[in-house]
C-alpha cells in the first residue's frame, strides 16, 4: 500500500493544479479531479459501509450532517451492496503519517481508505467539503484524494474565564475544529476573572469564584464599569459530556488551571491560600496584567495540597495526558514583599523569585507526572529554570519556543502577533476587539517551523495553536465572528504540505466555504465577500 501512494504521488504531481477546482480547506495533499466523468449522486438508497465498529462515530457525523443539512437519512451497514455505497474502509496497512486517508470517488459510491478511525474521520470532513452548498442536488464530483496532516498538534483555544459559554455552544465549536481537522481543544477553564469548573471538594471555587460583580466598559482600561453581575460554570458531569462529544469526534479537550498568577477567582474563594491571607480578595472586574493587583498563590505547602486535590479531580475528568498549568504573567512583587514567600525561597537556596516560580512549576509537574501526565505551560515556565518534561506553548513570539527546541522540549506555537484571534481581523472593526491587528493574510503566510533552528531541533515543533482569548467577545456570535475565517488559515498551516500554501487559491476556496457557513448558520463578516484579504 506505501508503494501505491508513492507512485500515485508521482503520477499525479503534475496534475494536482485540478484541486483548485475542488474547495476544499484545509488543502490536500493531493487532489485528482476527473474530468468528464459522471458524479456520485448521493440518494434515499445510498448506504454508509463500515468494516469495523470503531468506525461508527465517523459514519454517525456523516449520517447526522446529511440529515441535518439535506434532511437524508441514510443507513448503516457491514456488507455492502453492489453500488451506491459510501465505505468507510479502516486498513492499518495504509503506510503513512497517523491520519492518512484515500478518497475515491465515481458514479457508482465513495470509497475511504484510512490507517486509523480518525483518519477515516478526516476523510467523512472531506466527503462534507465536497458537498453541494444547496439541498437540490447532491453530486460530488469523481476524484481521487490522498491526504495526510503536516503536524501532529492542531489546535484552537477558547477562554471561558472571562466570559462563560454554555455546553451547547462549547460542543458546536468542536463541530468547528472536527470540521477543519483540528485534533486538541485547549479549554481555558479558570483565571482572575472566574472558576468555571465544579471542583468537589472545594465548592467555594464555584458558588464564590464563578461570578464576578461587573465588568470594565469599553477597552482596557476601560471607562467605567456596567456593574452587571456575570458568571457560571459546569458541572463535573457536563465536563464528561463534552469530554465524550469531542471524543468522538477525536479531538483531545486539554484544560487549563492557572497557577499561580491569574488567581484572583481563587483567592476570592479562599484567601488563606495568597500572600495575604487576611485579605478580602474579589473576582477581578478589568482586564490586564496584574501588577497593582495581587493573584498570586503563595508557595507554601498549604497551596500545593490544594492545587494537588484540585488536579486530582481535574485528570480525573479528562483522559488527555496533557494538563494545561498556565504558569504566565505571574507578577513577582506579592512574592518579594512577601516574609512567607521569602523564607521559602532561603529554605530551598533559591536565589531569586524567577526561581521561585521554576519550584513552584517542579512541584506541580512531579506531582502531574506521577499520575501518568505531562504538564503543558506558557513560554514564562521557561524563566528560572526548565521542568524536566514539560511541554512550551509560546506566545511571547517564537523566541520561547526555540529556547525550548534547542532543550529538547516538545513545542506548540502560538505567537500572540500571529495567532490571537481576539485581535481586529480588519483596521477598522465591526465591534470592540483587542487593540491590535491580525488580518486573514497575516495568520496564513505564519509557519510554525522557525528557521533558526537545525533540522533535529525543528522535530520537536509540536504544531501551533491559536488563541481565542474572550475579554471583548460576549456571546457565541462574537467568537464565530472572530473565529471565522481565521480558522481556516490556521487548519491550512497546519494539516496541508508547505509547498501547497498558495494564499491567492485559498481565497478562491474561502468563497465556497462561507456558502456552506451560510448553511450551517455562522457569523462570519461580510467585507469577505466583496474583496480579497
Amino acid at each position: 500500500m506505501k508503494n501505491l501512494i508513492f507512485h500515485y504521488l508521482l503520477f499525479t504531481f503534475s496534475l494536482s493544479l485540478s484541486a483548485q477546482e475542488i474547495s476544499i480547506i484545509p488543502q490536500p495533499a493531493v487532489v485528482n479531479l476527473h474530468k468528464g466523468s459522471s458524479p456520485y449522486q448521493i440518494n434515499a438508497k445510498s448506504k454508509i459501509i463500515i468494516n469495523s465498529d470503531s468506525l461508527k462515530p465517523a459514519a454517525d457525523f456523516l449520517n447526522d450532517y446529511l440529515q441535518k443539512y439535506f434532511q437524508l437519512q441514510l443507513s448503516t451497514a457491514y456488507i455492502p451492496g453492489k453500488d451506491n455505497n459510501i465505505s468507510l474502509i479502516l486498513d492499518s496497512r495504509l503506510d503513512g503519517k497517523k491520519g492518512t486517508y484515500v478518497l475515491t470517488v465515481d458514479f457508482k459510491g465513495i470509497s475511504a481508505t484510512g490507517n486509523s478511525n480518525e483518519a477515516i474521520f478526516y476523510a467523512v470532513q472531506t466527503i462534507i467539503q465536497l458537498l453541494p452548498t444547496n439541498r437540490e442536488n447532491i453530486a460530488i464530483p469523481a476524484l481521487m484524494i490522498i491526504d495526510y496532516p503536516r503536524f501532529d498538534y492542531r489546535s484552537m483555544h477558547l477562554d471561558v474565564s472571562r466570559h462563560f459559554f454554555d455546553v451547547a455552544f462549547i460542543k458546536r465549536y468542536i463541530d468547528y475544529l472536527a470540521l477543519h481537522k483540528l485534533n486538541y481543544f485547549h479549554w481555558h477553564l479558570t483565571d482572575d476573572h472566574g472558576w468555571r469548573i465544579e471542583i468537589k471538594k472545594y465548592p467555594k471555587l464555584t458558588s464564590v469564584g464563578a461570578w464576578r460583580n461587573g465588568s470594565i466598559i469599553g477597552l482596557y482600561p476601560g471607562t467605567g464599569n456596567d456593574g452587571i453581575k456575570h458568571g457560571g460554570y459546569y458541572t463535573q458531569e457536563q465536563i464528561k459530556e463534552v469530554v465524550q462529544y469531542a471524543e468522538k469526534r477525536y479531538i483531545t479537550i486539554i484544560p487549563e488551571i492557572e497557577m499561580p498568577a491569574h488567581s484572583m477567582a481563587v483567592l476570592a474563594a479562599y484567601p488563606e491560600l495568597g500572600t495575604e491571607p487576611k485579605k478580602k480578595y474579589e473576582v477581578a472586574q478589568t482586564w490586564g496584567i496584574f501588577n497593582k493587583f495581587n493573584n498570586v498563590l503563595q508557595p507554601t505547602e498549604k497551596t500545593f495540597k490544594f492545587l494537588e486535590n484540585v488536579l486530582t479531580e481535574v485528570m480525573a475528568l479528562f483522559p488527555s495526558p496533557y494538563i494545561h498549568i498556565g504558569g504566565d504573567e505571574g507578577s513577582k512583587i506579592w512574592w518579594k514583599n512577601s516574609v512567607v514567600s521569602q523564607q521559602i525561597m532561603k529554605r530551598h537556596n533559591l536565589k531569586n523569585e524567577s526561581a521561585l516560580q521554576s519550584y513552584f512549576i517542579n512541584r506541580i509537574e512531579k506531582f502531574v507526572n506521577s499520575k501518568g501526565k505531562t504538564i503543558i505551560g506558557w513560554d514564562e515556565i521557561l524563566d528560572g529554570g526548565l521542568a524536566p518534561n514539560a511541554v512550551v506553548m509560546s506566545w511571547r513570539g517564537e523566541k520561547g519556543g526555540i529556547s525550548a527546541a534547542k532543550e529538547n522540549h516538545k513545542v506548540i506555537m502560538t505567537p500572540e502577533t500571529r495567532l490571537y484571534f481576539n485581535h481586529a481581523q480588519f483596521v477598522k472593526e465591526d465591534s470592540l476587539t483587542a487593540a491590535k491587528f491580525l488580518p486573514l493574510s497575516a495568520v496564513y503566510d505564519y509557519d510554525p517551523i522557525p528557521t533558526e533552528l537545525t533540522e533535529v531541533q525543528q522535530k520537536y515543533i509540536w504544531g501551533a495553536q491559536g488563541n481565542l482569548w474572550s475579554e471583548y467577545i460576549t456571546n457565541p456570535a462574537k467568537v464565530e465572528y472572530m473565529l471565522f475565517p481565521r480558522l481556516d488559515a490556521l487548519s491550512e498551516i497546519l494539516w496541508s504540505p508547505k509547498a501547497n500554501k498558495n494564499y491567492s487559491d485559498f481565497l478562491k476556496r474561502l468563497k465556497i466555504q462561507f456558502k456552506r457557513y451560510d448553511l450551517m448558520g455562522i457569523t462570519y463578516s461580510n467585507r469577505y465577500l466583496n474583496s480579497n484579504y
